[in-house]
């Protein structure tokens, strides 16, 4: 489907975007792919690897700004949106900023993309958009709302818009395996809770979930990828069992535990081989054999969290990873 097609992402400097645009290169020959992003710096770095392929370009520019994304989405097939304000205690205490970046970026890019009769957007989400408890998840869940509502303003024959959704993107920026890394040295590892447990996802994962999610959707379905989950404490044991976990307290807006799917959701959700879909409540979208295909709807009562995952990853499998991805010996 991507083949010889023009692929714009938005916040494509960041974690995401750098395996993104590695691994789409690598599987498809492209006709272009466009970075967008507002760090200069950051492109000017990324630049570097891809001196010598024709097919990626870069842009500067916001969500924020409609017209600078207007000119980027010229020639464009197909738009992945994983620009977004994320830390929690930032969105907190800068709740003005985010709301201009999660939300009022999210509606310029649903009216940019029909404007430029883009084919398909796919949205980036979060656990914490699931009955948010902070400002960054709840700015989240407005944002899949939006473009999932985006498909009624575009029609059946416009743009089609659709979200993934997965949590801890493990070794990702400001995720919690580097903080524990760059930790060792003081001696202890920082434990919010000891009860605490997060989902775990390979960024590598979360690329392919956004080609399966472009390949399947017909419009407002929710992607939820099925992965593994860990407790915090095991994942400290993971990069060093014998430096000291101690326990400094719940950051403002952290939940205990991710959730990706609720129960209110259960009645919309349906399950299939490696992921669960959440079809769009309005419309009697979620009764729609196109977008249900061969799922099965999930029990009703069903939530999907990482506390009750049935799949947990060892102590050991955490530990190989982090030897191959940082080449370490913990």
């Amino acid at each position: 489907m991507l083949e010889n097609s023009s692929i714009l992402i938005t916040g494509g400097t960041g974690s995401f975007g750098n395996a993104f645009v590695k691994m789409t290169l690598e599987k498809f020959n492209l006709k272009k792919l466009v970075i967008f992003s507002r760090d200069e710096m950051k492109q000017w770095e990324m630049a570097k690897k891809y001196e010598n392929d024709s097919r990626v370009r870069f842009f500067i520019g916001d969500v924020r700004d409609k017209d600078r994304l207007k000119r980027a989405l010229n020639g464009i097939d197909y738009v992945i949106h994983a620009a977004a304000t994320k830390i929690v205690p930032t969105a907190e205490y800068n709740p003005f900023e985010c709301v201009k970046t999660n939300i009022n970026g999210a509606m310029n890019i649903i009216d940019t993309s029909i404007d430029c009769n883009i084919k398909k957007v796919i949205a980036l989400s979060t656990d914490k958009a699931s009955s948010p408890v902070n400002l960054y998840g709840a700015t989240k869940l407005v944002s899949d709302k939006l473009f999932i509502a985006g498909n009624s303003y575009s029609g059946s024959n416009g743009t089609q818009f659709s979200v993934v959704r997965y949590g801890n993107v493990m070794g990702s920026r400001g995720s919690v395996i580097p903080l524990f890394l760059s930790c060792r040295e003081k001696g202890f590892f920082p434990i919010t809770d000891s009860r605490m447990t997060r989902f775990m996802i390979t960024l590598e994962q979360g690329v392919q979930l956004v080609w399966d999610a472009l390949s399947d959707m017909v419009g407002g379905e929710i992607y939820v990828k099925k992965i593994s989950s860990m407790k915090v404490t095991d994942i400290a044991k993971a990069i060093d069992q014998s430096i000291e976990q101690r326990l400094i307290g719940i950051r403002p807006g952290e939940k205990l535990h991710e959730q990706m799917i609720g129960i209110e959701d259960a009645p919309f959700t349906y399950e299939y081989k490696n992921f669960f879909k959440i079809l769009p409540s309005i419309h009697e979208w979620s009764k729609d054999p196109n977008r249900i295909g061969n799922g099965k709807l999930v029990d009703r009562n069903f939530s999907y969290n990482s506390k009750d995952n049935s799949d947990v990853m060892a102590i050991d499998e955490l530990k190989n990873w982090i030897n191959k991805k940082y080449g370490l010996i913990c």
